[in-house]
C-alpha cells in the first residue's frame, strides 16, 4: 500500500520541496517558508507579458545588460525564496546570458501582470522580495491602465500611465514605452 504525500507547514517549505509538487497546471512559488498557488494566468495576462517580452527582448538586443526571460521561469532567490516572474531580465554573467538557473540570484527587471488571484501577493509579500532581488520592479494593471513601479528602499510606488522610460545599469540608451499604446495593443484588440 503507498504511503500519502505528506508536504511541510506553512512557513517551512523550501524550494526543493515546492519542485517536489506535481505538475497539475498551477503556479507554485515559496517566499519565507510559505507556499503560493495560483492558478494559470487568462489569455489578457499572457498576451500582456508577451508583449512586454518582445518589447525587452528586442531592446536588449542592443543593449548588453541582461537577457529577458518569461515565464515558467523559477527564480531562486534563496532555499526559501523561489518565484516565477511573469517577465524578468537577469542580468548578464560573464558579458554572457545566463546558461542556467543557478546563474540567477538577482534579477535586473521584474515584472508581474495583476491577475484577480494574484493582486494582493503581487503588490505585498513579492513587492518586498522584489525590493531586495531586483533593481526595478513593475507591477502592471491591466483594469486601470498602468503601471506601478517599484525601486529598492521605495515606500510607494511611482505611477506610469503615460511613457515609461527605463534605462537599466550600463545602458546606452532608454527603453521607452508609450503605455497608453501599450493597453490598447493588449487590451483591446
Amino acid at each position: 500500500m503507498a504511503m500519502p504525500q505528506t508536504y511541510p507547514v506553512q512557513g517551512e517549505w523550501t524550494v526543493e520541496e515546492m519542485w517536489r509538487l506535481p505538475k497539475d497546471g498551477n503556479r507554485y512559488e515559496v517566499i519565507d517558508g510559505v507556499l503560493y498557488v495560483t492558478p494559470s494566468p487568462s489569455l489578457r495576462h499572457q498576451d500582456a507579458a508577451g508583449a512586454l517580452y518582445r518589447k525587452l527582448a528586442a531592446y536588449l538586443e542592443t543593449q548588453s545588460v541582461g537577457w529577458v526571460y518569461i515565464a515558467p521561469s523559477d527564480v531562486v532567490f534563496a532555499p526559501r525564496r523561489a518565484v516565477e516572474p511573469d517577465v524578468y531580465v537577469a542580468p548578464l554573467v560573464l558579458g554572457k546570458r545566463p546558461r542556467s538557473l543557478e546563474d540567477v540570484k538577482h534579477v535586473v527587471l521584474a515584472i508581474e501582470v495583476l491577475s484577480p488571484s494574484t493582486a494582493a501577493t503581487d503588490r505585498g509579500v513579492k513587492r518586498r522580495l522584489y525590493q531586495q532581488h531586483a533593481d526595478e520592479y513593475w507591477i502592471v494593471d491591466l483594469d486601470a491602465r498602468l503601471i506601478e513601479r517599484w525601486r529598492p528602499g521605495d515606500e510607494r510606488p511611482e505611477i506610469l500611465d503615460g511613457t515609461l522610460t527605463w534605462r537599466p545599469a550600463g545602458a546606452d540608451a532608454p527603453l521607452t514605452l508609450d503605455l497608453p499604446a501599450f493597453f490598447r495593443e493588449v487590451c483591446d484588440e
